[in-house]
């Protein structure tokens, strides 16, 4: 099949990368995972990169270090695009390529209020933590905040994908495949989320978990009779 021929040879040149990089090839390729275009996937990239410290090729601290200081890094090239390419996708692109100011608004509210937790909570879901940094940038969210809550978030899952890369040693490509339904879950909540602010902001469903749809109001008082 085409999806698996390409799975295959993605995750062989990720390999090839990283066995003659080691370190740097590290930091470099969870900087352009960070970035998310294209999409690498940092999954396959950080089990291997726990085979190689289980194989001593590498240390357990500085592959932790080389992870988060790439992650880190592309997070701010992402944010970076999207804080100063704000004037661009209101005012200057194409008509049909425009953010409606209002929808420019709702977003600056939401990172206002829910920022450093949607960034932080991002970075741990496979596929679409790769691209949190660009709402963040645009909605001008503090940078210091910014890169607090990404380490915050990418700590525990990049650390974690790793010691099972260490965990299973060579046999870390049979997870592999178990990724994939991480990354429907994933595509469910990064619809999920704008449809809930798209909600939310037309007054459909009001704040609060579960959501309710918001009851319109009576048509007549109390008491009174209905009208005809």
């Amino acid at each position: 099949m085409l999806h698996i021929a390409i799975v295959e040879t993605v995750i062989s040149l990720l390999t090839a990368i990283l066995t003659a990089g080691e370190l740097p090839a590290l930091f470099g390729l969870m900087a352009w995972e960070s970035v998310g275009i294209p999409p690498l996937p940092g999954e396959v990239i950080l089990l291997f990169a726990g085979f190689l410290i289980a194989s001593g090729t590498l240390s357990f601290p500085a592959a932790a270090v080389a992870a988060l200081s790439g992650s880190l890094v592309g997070s701010f090239v992402g944010y970076s695009i999207g804080r100063y390419g704000r004037r661009f996708i209101s005012e200057d692109a194409p008509s049909w390529r425009r953010i409606d100011p209002r929808h420019l608004r709702a977003m600056d509210r939401w990172f206002a209020r829910w920022g450093p937790e949607t960034v932080a909570f991002v970075r741990m879901l496979p596929i679409v933590r790769s691209y949190v940094s660009y709402p963040a940038g645009t909605a001008r969210m503090s940078p210091a905040r910014f890169g607090a809550y990404t380490l915050l978030g990418a700590a525990p899952f990049e650390i974690g994908v790793m010691y099972a890369g260490v965990v299973l040693g060579s046999n870390w490509q049979e997870v592999v495949p178990w990724f994939d339904l991480l990354d429907y879950v994933a595509l469910v909540m990064l619809l999920a989320i704008p449809i809930y602010i798209a909600l939310r902001w037309r007054g459909v469903i009001g704040p609060g978990f579960p959501p309710r749809r918001v009851r319109g109001p009576p048509t007549t008082a109390p008491g009174a009779p209905p009208t005809s």
